[in-house]
């Protein structure tokens, strides 16, 4: 644990030192990332699937606010959904422009949930983000991360029925609107796993704001435990079908990717709690104070005990 504790405080000051470059690397990798997985996932049009783009568009992404990174992967997106259908791509923009008008005019800074959401979904670990967005934002965090399934599912949507979308030409124009929207939103598994994504911030959010001993760590299991029975209630309400398999193994991943972020984030001491008590001309304050857990580089002493540059004094007569 020792080593751990000294790595977070390693990487804490190399952040501290570096956090402009750190920041651009994090953008790099994080739009590297959701480009690399939207080409393995719907890379329809061909264009834009080679490294060459991945790099160019992640260095771009690199100097940009999260806000423009979504922007730009949104068209890369609408891109690859075009090369399929015109029509589904013309409703998947008015869905983000809908989103963006609505709510990043007024809290852009959350707009990276709305791409971890999809991403989460393509590695398997859809119940992460919902335990780390109600460790690090508040319940408003909801909106992106439910708009996020929705991407997801028109997404995959335009995956399993590209060949029927690309061939249905002579189905007629509006007919084919009301066709796609009905496909799209009326999916019950996605109306399942907003469901659960809603639920999951949060029990997590309430839980980590009450001031009780470990209660980041009860909000990460409870929160999990929380989003697992929403998918059993959604699975007898709805009828829908999840591979418990997958369903258990993700969910443990997601309990292991929130706890990692609560040792780096909210590591504290739970043994020196210390109470105060103080007031003023109008209230009566009771504190609960928590040392954080901080530990310094242990220093490195190197004693020399034999100074080979200077060699054994020879008395004379030897």
């Amino acid at each position: 644990m020792m080593m751990f504790l000294v790595l977070k405080e390693q990487l804490k000051l190399l952040y501290g030192k570096y956090a402009a470059v750190s920041n651009g690397l994090i953008k790099f990798a994080y739009s590297f990332s959701a480009v690399m997985l939207m080409n393995g996932n719907i890379g329809f049009m061909t264009k834009l699937t080679g490294l060459v783009v991945a790099v160019g568009v992640s260095i771009l992404c690199a100097f940009l606010p999260y806000g423009a990174i979504s922007f730009l992967l949104g068209l890369l997106m609408l891109a690859h959904i075009y090369a399929v259908s015109m029509e589904t791509a013309l409703i998947a923009a008015v869905f983000l422009i809908v989103v963006a008008l609505l709510y990043y005019g007024f809290q852009p800074g959350d707009s990276y949930w709305l791409v971890l959401m999809p991403m989460a979904f393509s590695l398997k670990i859809p119940f992460a983000i919902p335990l780390l967005a109600g460790l690090s934002s508040g319940m408003t965090a909801a909106v992106p991360i439910g708009c996020g399934v929705v991407v997801y599912y028109i997404l995959q949507y335009v995956k399993q029925n590209a060949g029927v979308l690309t061939n249905d030409a002579s189905v007629d124009i509006t007919q084919k609107f009301v066709q796609i929207i009905r496909a799209l939103f009326a999916n019950k598994m996605m109306i399942v796993m907003i469901m659960v994504c809603v639920i999951g911030i949060l029990t997590v959010y309430i839980l980590r704001t009450l001031s009780v001993d470990y209660a980041w760590v009860i909000a990460i299991v409870a929160g999990t435990i929380a989003q697992m029975a929403a998918v059993f209630i959604g699975d007898f309400m709805f009828n829908v079908s999840i591979p418990i398999a997958e369903m258990l193994a993700g969910a443990f991943l997601s309990m292991l990717i929130a706890g990692i972020y609560h040792f780096f984030v909210f590591a504290v001491d739970y043994t020196r709690t210390e109470y105060t008590q103080f007031e003023d001309d109008d209230y009566v304050y009771y504190v609960k104070a928590v040392p954080k857990v901080v530990v310094s580089k242990p220093a490195v002493r190197v004693q020399r005990i034999n100074n080979p540059a200077k060699g054994r004094r020879v008395r004379r007569g030897d």
